[in-house]
């Protein structure tokens, strides 16, 4: 076994582990990938503020996200067809979460369903809800997760139309599987991968086939999804889905200071700036460089998280110093997920959170609630991109 000390390390295992279009599916953004680049790299022109002779006994990263009480605050974001990384991976990343004690959230294009992943866990997982032009199935799949007993749902705002990436067309990714006899021959070389498939009977979009009107299997599947994604959705349906979902809403893909305060307006509980991993609009900025805007307009009247482009601890913590709440681990946990199933989405856990208590411990922060920007260095360049006023 290989010594795993950061994400890079189980990011280089789940390459070797897992089938090309998979990875390349994970690991990819929208066509020229500028703003799937810049989300990890941007996180590099902030720098830490080392502070020395500070007890750092009895520190803690322990915290809280919609009130939830969390190990570290970090969610494992939705991620779609995870259950195709590693065979039950939806199911493998939940029960990794919930054993860590951070949340975990299902996307609504899982493999595994919101059922069959309440059934493998103890505790109320998180649910994300892409908004499809079927209303009827909307309601089912709130009711869905109600019935499973999901405590807060992630309402994805920023996907009414599919970007473009340009890597899932070159593969050939389609929904059924079509490869070519070049995907055939990496398909067939993954063995580990390709016996843990074998070996589960969970291989379709668990939330969708045999519930959508119209979706009995994969083959149905493709051409109710190409038009099922709802260009239509307003603050308007925002605020219906509100009242249909009665519980905590985290608005997921704020990426405007504008949208963040219509966001209040609807009654979200949490945002979460976002840019979707770099995988919609590219040439927007990245979260971490959008986010003091955001924290500027509401910082104060609703709870703020952030997604995409988060590698480690120390980007937790940068995150954390500039007024997020809470942050998100996507592509990160799916790293491990890939490697090594349950245990490695541990692994990438344990990393992070090893990460984040010793960066705080070495810039003198003994309490998550405790940090601020004032342990940070940001270039000056940070700020360049300003939207006239």
């Amino acid at each position: 076994m290989p010594v795993i000390t950061e994400i890079e390390d189980l990011k280089r295992m789940f390459r070797r582990r897992t089938p090309k279009m998979f990875y390349d599916y994970c690991e990819s953004g929208s066509w020229t990938e500028q703003t799937f680049r810049e989300n990890s790299t941007d996180f590099d022109l902030i720098r830490l503020r080392q502070r020395v002779a500070v007890d750092m006994d009895d520190r803690s990263t322990a915290s809280t996200m919609i009130g939830q009480d969390v190990t570290m605050p970090v969610a494992l974001a939705p991620v779609g067809s995870t259950g195709m990384m590693h065979a039950d991976g939806e199911i493998l990343a939940a029960k990794a979460a919930e054993k860590f004690g951070v949340p975990f959230t299902l996307s609504t294009m899982s493999i595994c369903s919101v059922e069959d992943v309440a059934r493998h866990t103890t505790k109320p997982f998180w649910f994300q809800l892409y908004v499809m032009r079927d209303e009827e199935f909307v309601a089912s799949m709130i009711q869905r997760a109600k019935d499973a007993g999901c405590s807060a749902m992630v309402l994805t705002l920023d996907l009414q139309i599919l970007g473009q990436r340009h890597k899932d067309l070159k593969n050939g990714l389609t929904v059924p599987l079509r490869p070519s006899p070049r995907t055939a021959l990496d398909l067939a070389t993954k063995w580990g991968w390709g016996l843990g498939m074998m070996q589960t009977h969970r291989r379709q979009f668990g939330n969708i086939v045999g519930h959508a009107k119209g979706v009995s299997d994969l083959s149905s599947l493709s051409s109710w999804a190409n038009e099922q994604f709802d260009p239509r959705l307003d603050w308007e349906k925002v605020k219906k889905i509100k009242e249909m979902w009665g519980g905590p809403l985290i608005l997921k893909g704020i990426l405007d200071a504008e949208d963040a305060r219509r966001s209040l307006d609807v009654g979200a509980d949490a945002i979460v700036v976002s840019n979707h991993g770099g995988r919609q609009l590219d040439g927007a900025l990245s979260s971490i460089r959008v986010l003091p805007e955001i924290v500027e307009a509401v910082g104060d009247q609703v709870e703020i998280h952030l997604d995409s482009g988060i590698r480690s601890g120390q980007d937790v913590l940068k995150a954390l110093a500039m007024g997020a709440k809470g942050t998100y681990i996507g592509r990160a946990f799916v790293y491990g997920l890939g490697a090594m199933g349950e245990k490695g989405v541990t692994r990438a856990l344990e990393v992070i959170h090893k990460e984040l208590d010793i960066s705080m411990a070495l810039c003198g922060v003994k309490r998550v609630e405790d940090l601020s920007r004032d342990i940070l260095l940001i270039d000056q360049d940070f700020h360049r991109f300003r939207r006239n006023m």
